[in-house]
């Protein structure tokens, strides 16, 4: 963008959300439940046809590539059980939780407690870094802190190979598998996880027995894997971009900013936006989750009309991902630049010198440091 980044989103700052979703048409909000049930059936189709041929075709490797069909289609199911969460598919949330539900069993998910922290946090303080953790970089001091293993760690999270491990260990297990509820929803929070651990153990001991550890892997694994990976790349392309900054002070921030600054919209081609019902047109889903994603290219589309100068819009390739991993690794909160990890190393080593030479000047003053 030409204009200075720092005015254009302070020119949000005052701009309330409901405000810039007078912008969309009301017709986006119209939810049509022939299309959301096709895509319902589209995509267990294709998760039980791979499943299905992994367990039957005793070929190693038919079998590991029908895992990566299903982990694609775990990856699109979990998708639509997103929309559902957000209400905006179905009127009758009994009907949406029900079927999100099982839509969110192959990925080990839990849907209420998935829904209670995404709705709540991600969308309520997008970019907000205190609050909304997800895919929060560090700092370059905080980076310099930890541990060799905790900086391999974060240094395979920002890679577009192995940001799988990011929703792993930073929504998944936290998130999902060790989380625990207020009295108030300890009850529906430990009923979404017994749910999930019985659907784990059946379907594991059912893939073992009738296609051995191979089945378990292709069947079970694989696909655990691969719907990791999407996710983790799917959200990191949310929000991370040269372009956009992260905050940790929250009087810098708003809604506005959060929703419509802070979110991008990856283009890609019409059958991949299928697949993955439209999940990286993702600007207007943050400025309303009520919009349902067949909605999303309209709202789109009037979203640009009247604020295009703050949205953020790229073509996928794999090019440009690899640009925005190699670019965004740490963060200055206060100058809102993003670094590499060799310009993180120098940015400490210069901000070493100022201090040494303040440091100076005050011992010595009306002298140089030199």
């Amino acid at each position: 963008m030409e204009a200075d980044p720092k005015k254009l989103y302070d020119a949000l700052k005052s701009l309330k959300i409901q405000t810039v979703r007078q912008a969309i048409r009301p017709e986006c909000y119209q939810r049509d439940i022939s299309k959301a049930l096709f895509s319902y059936a589209f995509d267990a189709v294709l998760y039980l046809a791979a499943i299905t041929g992994i367990l039957l075709i005793h070929h190693w490797w038919a079998q590991l590539l029908l895992g990566l069909v299903a982990g694609s289609a775990v990856a699109f199911m979990f998708v639509w059980a997103h929309d559902a969460a957000h209400g905006a598919l179905f009127e009758n949330r009994h009907l949406a939780e029900v079927l999100g539900t099982l839509f969110m069993l192959p990925s080990f998910n839990m849907y209420r407690l998935w829904a209670f922290g995404h709705n709540r946090v991600h969308h309520g303080f997008t970019s907000l870094s205190p609050i909304d953790w997800i895919w929060k970089p560090l700092t370059p001091q905080e980076y310099r802190q930890k541990s060799i293993f905790q900086k391999w760690i974060y240094r395979l999270e920002r890679s577009p190979y192995t940001c799988a491990l990011h929703y792993l260990l930073r929504v998944w297990w936290p998130g999902m598998v060790r989380f625990k509820a207020d009295q108030k929803n300890r009850r529906a929070f430990t009923l979404s996880k017994i749910i999930t651990a019985l659907f784990f153990l059946a379907f594991s001991a059912f893939s073992w027995w009738a296609a051995g550890p191979l089945g378990f892997i292709a069947a079970v694994l694989l696909p655990f894997l691969v719907f990791n990976y999407y996710i983790a790349l799917f959200v990191y392309l949310h929000h991370t971009h040269p372009d956009i900054p992260f905050f940790m002070e929250k009087e810098e921030w708003s809604q506005s900013i959060g929703q419509l600054y802070c979110s991008t919209v990856v283009r890609c081609s019409k059958i991949s936006e299928m697949l993955i019902h439209n999940i990286l047109i993702h600007a207007p889903h943050h400025v309303d989750p009520r919009i349902p994603y067949y909605h999303l290219e309209a709202a789109y589309e009037d979203l640009r009309s009247a604020y295009g100068i703050y949205l953020h819009e790229m073509r996928f390739s794999f090019r440009s991902v690899r640009r925005i991993f190699s670019t965004c690794k740490l963060y200055d909160y206060d100058a809102k630049q993003w670094m590499s990890f060799r310009s993180g190393r120098s940015w400490i080593e210069q901000k070493a010198t100022e201090r040494s030479v303040s440091r100076d000047a005050s011992v010595y003053p009306g002298k140089t440091a030199y």
